[in-house]
């Protein structure tokens, strides 16, 4: 085996660590910028929309979906040039980021689509009463 060769696959050797320490450093980050659980539980709120407000606010993931896409990206290249010898790990941290990060989102959606809704909702039974009072 030549000098040169020894060295390539030291090299290579060396990428393979780097690129899995980066998609670990990624995860790691994405998980940083996930909600803190109580923050989504607890609630200090006078009324339903202050408590939905609250709750998307809560649900913000920051840059997560961004630090998970660099971890995508970097987990995808080492799988394509088989730098990984043990990528399962990986790969279901990612999944499993993944998951968590699609759950949060579409909650923070339904919560959005309340927030928009129950001051709509309030005005209509107002006016629903007020009709009543005039009868």
């Amino acid at each position: 085996m030549s000098q040169a060769t020894l060295d390539d696959d030291e090299l290579f050797d060396e990428a393979a660590t780097e690129m899995r320490e980066d998609v670990e450093a990624s995860l790691a980050e994405a998980r940083a910028e996930l909600p803190d659980p109580d923050d989504v539980w607890d609630t200090e709120a006078d009324n339903t929309l202050g408590v939905l407000n609250g709750l998307k606010g809560a649900l913000d993931t920051g840059e997560a979906a961004d630090h998970l896409r660099d971890a995508k990206k970097w987990f995808a290249m080492g799988r394509k040039a088989d730098a990984f010898e043990d990528a399962e790990d990986l790969e279901a941290d990612i999944e499993s980021l993944e998951s968590i990060l699609t759950r949060i989102t579409t909650a923070h959606e339904r919560v959005s689509d309340l927030t928009a809704t129950i001051p709509e909702l309030r005005g209509a039974l107002e006016d629903a009463a007020d009709d009543g009072d005039d009868e």
